[in-house]
């Protein structure tokens, strides 16, 4: 939890509004360096981690903003965040995946 906080351009409240808990609920996780209990939880963070990595090494943290902002006609023009917080992981990390393929190629 402390990384993806520390390293990603994500607050605290974005954080909690993808994982489906409160603010406070990872201001006390953050505070006890722990992190959730839940499985659900636990697997929301480990996906969001790969998810923030890959956008990183893509798009740069700055860019990586801008990603997770704009509206997209993949994501039938909503948001990455948007997508990310109906649990559509899968296709964040698609789209991410594809650019970084085409970054490379």
């Amino acid at each position: 939890l402390a990384y993806v906080l520390d390293k990603f351009p994500l607050s605290r409240e974005k954080l909690a509004q993808l994982l489906g808990v409160s603010a406070r609920t990872v201001t006390r996780w953050a505070k006890a360096e722990g992190g959730p209990e839940r499985r659900e939880h636990i697997e929301r963070l480990s996906r969001i981690h790969e998810i923030l990595e890959l956008g990183v090494k893509v798009y740069t943290t700055k860019g990586l903003r801008s990603f997770l902002k704009t509206a997209l006609p993949e994501f039938e023009h909503q948001t990455a965040f948007d997508m990310l917080s109906i649990g559509k992981f899968d296709a964040v990390l698609g789209a991410l995946a594809a650019d970084y393929e085409g970054a490379i190629s």
